[in-house]
């Protein structure tokens, strides 16, 4: 091959690789969080680089003093803490101060970085560090060591500021976005205060919630969870344990639904050799497993008559008897109850004792159902789907403006649970059929032996049994033949349809976007 020929190869598969990174800085303005955003810019910039490590931060303020948001790329987790504080102190401090791009061939023998101590455990080489946004800055780009031997080259530094350049304007887009959102969090106080992070959700409802629970933790009381079925008490239980003083100690949870009654007694207060024809040998007790701790008591109504005794006993005295035991045992205990039933009225029913049941709502706290809080359906659907793709190893998925208008319309019965499980099954058909977007069809597939919905599904229905459907589809068909006639009779008029449904009108438009509904 003559080198004509081979600089003419060269030449091309420069003006490609240029022509790759400039279609990929495009692609990152598609992003909608900060999170992916950095995540995907940062491998970006690393593949085309050949760094060994990179890392990306950026501030909500140029008068931040720490990162608010920052990704790592190439080290362990536990040396990210390390990394972050030499950064801190060195490179981006001077890349931020100056606004100008840091470059070294070898920070072990440049004196301005040769006597940090992290660069000399790390023996750091070359490096390049570009500030992100104009004067002041808002974060960097960071590139430590390259896969080849050497500095970076010229062309490098010119991707990594051409780089730099291109996702400032996303950036800015994305932190103001999260800016205005976190305005509009409610719960953003709260969870200062609390360890919550795995609830999800900024409505006034789930801040009111979580306000009782900030209240209720630091107290060594009993708390009483109320709500329907999947809206969260398990999860708001653990939440109250770990931002309590008792956080380090056990958390153990009893469903009391799931215990027969002979064994209730044994499986709460433990019991002694002999104590039964199945104790050979001491049994440990629930109650004794929580010492320290906190003791969950999950479907408390469910609770038999002989074990309410008991537990009663244990609250009043902070002792208990072991089966087959003559003596008391001291219990160092927190207990928390939930319950999906109204006790007041198996109380009147006699069905629950009314001392035992004033004796644990010392702090009621009544979670809200999906329809209480209705502007959080779409964040945990995303939530929802970011975890599906995290535990399965699936590429990233998104749900479709589409399929969160649906799930935003649709009724949730079973609240939480029945939500996280319908998106984890979206996102498995979604991951079977190797797209990238989750939509109302894989959301909402129709039942067996059903006929598919028309388009819009605004065909007359009749009002009664919807034989073959499954009771989301069922509700879908009746809420959009519904909706459909009161447009109708108001010509069209959403907020007037909205005024007789009795519905908001944000939430109206929303459910004529998700029924896809067009006047004829």
């Amino acid at each position: 091959m003559s080198p004509s020929s081979t600089d003419g190869s060269a030449t091309q598969a420069h003006v490609e690789k240029e022509r790759d990174f400039y279609r990929k800085l495009l692609e990152l303005g598609q992003a909608d969080e900060i999170e992916p955003f950095l995540s995907d810019a940062l491998a970006l910039i690393v593949e085309i680089s050949g760094a060994l490590r990179g890392y990306v931060e950026l501030m909500s303020s140029p008068d931040d003093r720490e990162p608010t948001f920052w990704v790592a790329h190439g080290c362990e987790d536990k040396d990210v803490a390390e990394i972050r504080g030499y950064f801190s102190r060195g490179v981006i401090a001077e890349a931020l101060a100056t606004g100008r791009t840091i470059s070294t061939v070898s920070a072990l023998l440049d004196p301005r970085f040769s006597t940090s101590k992290s660069v000399q455990k790390n023996r750091i080489e070359a490096l390049l560090c570009a500030p992100v946004g104009a004067a002041p800055p808002v974060g960097v780009v960071y590139l430590q060591n390259r896969a080849k031997k050497g500095p970076f080259p010229e062309d490098d530094r010119r991707r990594v500021e051409a780089f730099a350049r291109h996702i400032t304007p996303f950036a800015e887009r994305l932190l103001l976005r999260r800016r205005r959102a976190d305005e509009a969090d409610s719960t953003r106080p709260l969870r200062r205060t609390l360890r919550a992070d795995g609830i999800v959700g900024r409505s006034a409802a789930l801040a009111d919630v979580l306000a009782q629970a900030a209240a209720a933790a630091p107290l060594d009381i009993t708390v009483l969870l109320t709500g329907t079925s999947g809206t969260g008490k398990t999860q708001l239980a653990r939440v109250i344990h770990e931002s309590s003083r008792r956080a380090r100690g056990p958390f153990v949870e009893l469903n009391c639904a799931a215990l027969p009654e002979a064994l209730l007694e044994s499986e709460l207060f433990g019991a002694l050799p002999g104590a039964h024809s199945t104790a050979g040998r001491k049994i440990e007790g629930k109650v004794a497993a929580a010492e320290g701790g906190t003791l969950f008591l999950d479907e408390i109504g469910e609770l038999k008559p002989s074990g309410q005794a008991k537990l009663l006993q244990l609250l009043q005295s902070k002792e208990y008897y072991p089966l087959g035991g003559t003596r008391p045992v001291r219990a160092d205990v927190r207990v928390l109850a939930a319950t999906n039933v109204d006790l007041k009225v198996a109380v009147q029913r006699k069905e629950f004792r009314e001392d035992l049941f004033y004796r644990l709502q010392v702090l009621p706290i009544r979670l809200p159902s999906l329809t209480e809080r209705r502007e959080d359906v779409a964040l945990l659907s995303e939530y929802f789907c970011a975890e599906t793709c995290k535990t399965h190893g699936f590429p990233r998925l998104q749900l479709s403006v589409d399929a969160l208008c649906a799930v935003e319309a649709a009724e949730w019965s079973g609240n939480v649970r029945e939500l996280g499980h319908a998106v984890e099954a979206a996102a498995i058909r979604a991951a079977a059929e190797g797209v990238a977007q989750i939509e109302r069809r894989h959301l909402f597939p129709p039942a067996a032996g059903a006929s598919r919905p028309e388009k819009g599904a605004g065909a007359p229905v009749e009002i009664g049994p919807y034989r073959g459907l499954t009771f989301q589809e069922a509700t879908r068909r009746f809420q959009s033949a519904l909706l459909r006639d009161a447009l109708e009779e108001n010509g069209w008029n959403v907020a007037d349809a909205a005024a007789k449904l009795d519905l908001a009108r944000s939430h109206a438009y929303r459910l004529v976007r998700a029924f896809d509904l067009s006047r004829r």
